[in-house]
């Protein structure tokens, strides 16, 4: 048979079977990304039937894959709403640091895979999936709730921290040393003011530079406008991720609720496409010597999530339930801990098994999230009437 024939059946089945696990994973109440990974798992080296032939394409799928997640994730909020949110939330964001990346680094420590391999565990554990959280609170009825307000600004500061982190552990991934990593973090901080200062001054003009009545129009101005920043930003090691949440910033208004629209079909597949990827380069016989760390991992780090969300909504004044579901709400991690784990590995300079340990982690976590947030309540009305 034909090679090219060979690769599109086997792109033909991998997309349909994303689409039955994506149905599957919204019929039982789930995150999809536990069975995409799973997925992957099964088709890549070591797994039930490896594919072969497609790794160009479905490689920079999984790039366009990322690209697009911190697209959108910067369409979602205005310069303003970030602003306001890293004011309100800048203490308990400290918290939610120290907390939540220490127990990843930790454990790489632990394992021998040196300071850099620690700082991407940190960067595994600690982000929260803004995806699985959102989908929850809107399954759940919970978006007009007082506590929402605190989750969302959390999430707000742990996407900037994002925005500093990234350019760090690119750059020593790179082979780039303390000083060249301080070096991209200040480039990385000035690209951050520049583009808040012109979002709050000019965003219009860049809302009105990619903007198009014809949809086909607007959407390849906006496609490829986020490429091109992203791939600007990557090879100024900013982070391509980062470059184009930047520009998901500036675009604001009306220009930014039709770009979402219109680019969420394409985010869906290409980061599933990316999850998958990420599965296939982990060979499922690695994750058994790491699943008891990354057990540990996740009942920690459910702890300690619970408690950022607590301490945060204790702040604002927030009753003892609207701190329990502050709380329960930010434990999913998602898409970022695998962007974060597949920077490291690719790169090649970190040991293979934080593949594995960062594949357990979210299997583990993007399930228990949604569990947690559900069962928060009842659990909370229990212990409250158990007689001290």
């Amino acid at each position: 048979m034909h090679g090219s024939a060979i690769s599109l059946i086997e792109l033909g089945a991998v997309f349909f079977g994303l689409g039955l696990l994506g149905r599957l994973a919204w019929r039982i109440g789930l995150s999809p990304i536990p069975l995409y990974l799973i997925g992957g798992l099964a088709f890549g080296a070591g797994g039930l039937v490896p594919l072969e032939g497609i790794e160009g394409f479905t490689e920079l799928a999984g790039e366009i894959g990322v690209v697009l997640l911190l697209l959108l994730l910067g369409l979602e909020y205005s310069a303003a709403e970030l602003v306001t949110g890293l004011r309100r939330s800048w203490v308990a964001g400290l918290v939610d640091i120290v907390l939540n990346a220490l127990p990843g680094a930790a454990v790489a420590l632990v394992l021998g895979w040196g300071p850099i391999g620690a700082l991407a565990m940190a960067g595994v554990t600690y982000i929260s999936s803004s995806g699985i959280v959102a989908k929850v609170l809107g399954d759940l009825g919970r978006l007009g709730n007082r506590e929402t307000p605190v989750v969302l600004s959390i999430l707000v500061f742990e996407d900037l921290a994002m925005a500093v982190y990234l350019p760090i552990l690119t750059g020593l991934l790179g082979g780039a040393t303390l000083a060249g990593g301080l070096t991209a973090v200040g480039v990385s901080l000035i690209a951050i003011t520049v583009v808040l200062v012109i979002a709050l001054k000019f965003g219009r003009y860049v809302s009105m530079l990619v903007d198009s009545p014809e949809p086909e129009v607007f959407l390849l101005r906006v496609l490829g406008a986020a490429l091109l920043v992203a791939g600007v930003a990557s090879q100024l090691q900013v982070s391509a991720a980062v470059g184009a949440f930047l520009l998901g910033i500036a675009i604001s208004g009306s220009t930014a609720e039709n770009a979402t629209k219109l680019l969420e079909p394409l985010r869906d597949l290409f980061a599933a496409v990316f999850f998958v990827v990420f599965g296939l380069n982990t060979d499922p016989r690695s994750i058994p010597p790491v699943l008891g760390y990354a057990v540990a991992l996740a009942v920690v780090t459910t702890v300690t999530k619970i408690a950022t969300g607590w301490f945060a909504a204790s702040r604002q004044g927030i009753a003892r339930m609207g701190r329990a579901r502050a709380g329960a709400a930010l434990v999913a991690r998602g898409e970022f801990s695998i962007v974060i784990a597949g920077l490291a590995v690719s790169a090649g300079v970190v040991d293979e098994r934080l593949a594995a340990l960062a594949t357990a982690y979210v299997l583990l976590m993007a399930i228990l999230g949604p569990v947690a947030a559900r069962v928060v309540e009842p659990v909370a009305r229990s212990l409250s009437r158990t007689p001290a």
